[in-house]
């Protein structure tokens, strides 16, 4: 199996490396920290993008991205040939079913949906892109959980585990898609529920409950199968305690 290189471990900042070889990797973002700077920025400095040119002492080009609030697996290619078929293959993924790559998330809502649930609500590409397009994301409930939490007059709360697979990249798909059909993300300050939000502060779970859990996808120079898992942070693991029956 390849290891990563020495330097991934020297860096005291470093990403956790879940895959890397001499063309690609696969890393493991924290919650809370930025991809790249960007108009949302705000005046921050850390970025994930700095973090691996420095980790892995080479150029990197990122294939996707992850939200701020979002954690666990993020792609990366280290030259420009290699970014090129991975983005070419995350891009046939949106016109071609069961395409090149797979992306599960773990995600944390309101209620009780269905065991099984498909979004199909067109979104835009965020502040400054009022452009619509097609976005689609495939649900699948994993565990429920009612808390003594009081909420909208009653005295308890349903909560769901849902694993999320976004079939098209549209900014904050999941997050956006929850909303619409009112199943809003836990922690989500955005466009989730704050009444929900503040009972998951007093169980002291404080980030938004979205994690890139799994990524499948074939080696775009090697034609072999990956798939890599990044395991759930300390508040996530709390979060996930709640629900009996844990996750698959």
């Amino acid at each position: 199996m390849p290891e990563p290189p020495p330097s991934a471990a020297s860096c005291a900042t470093a990403l956790p490396v879940l895959y890397a070889d001499d063309a690609l990797a696969v890393v493991d973002k924290s919650a809370g920290l930025m991809v790249h700077d960007s108009a949302l920025a705000r005046g921050e400095t850390d970025f994930a993008a700095d973090r691996l040119r420095e980790q892995f002492g080479r150029p990197i080009f990122l294939v996707h991205r992850l939200d701020r609030a979002t954690s666990g697996c993020l792609l990366l290619a280290f030259d420009r040939e290699t970014a090129s078929r991975l983005g070419k293959m995350l891009m046939s993924q949106e016109v071609e079913p069961g395409g090149a790559f797979e992306k599960d998330y773990w995600a944390i809502c309101r209620g009780w949906p269905a065991p099984e649930f498909e979004v199909d609500h067109a979104l835009d590409g965020g502040p400054g892109k009022p452009l619509k397009k097609p976005a689609v994301t495939r649900f699948q409930r994993l565990a429920t959980t009612e808390l003594a939490l009081p909420s909208s007059g009653f005295d308890t709360s349903r909560y769901a585990l849902l694993r999320a697979q976004p079939q098209t990249g549209r900014f904050r798909q999941i997050r956006r898609h929850l909303k619409h059909v009112s199943h809003h993300l836990i922690g989500d300050s955005s466009h989730g529920d704050g009444r929900h939000n503040r009972n998951f502060r007093t169980l002291g779970i404080h980030r938004m409950l979205l994690h890139a859990q799994r990524l499948t996808f074939t080696h775009p120079h090697t034609g072999t199968r990956i798939q890599v898992q990044a395991p759930p942070d300390v508040q996530f693991e709390r979060a996930l305690a709640l629900f009996e029956g844990g996750v698959t």
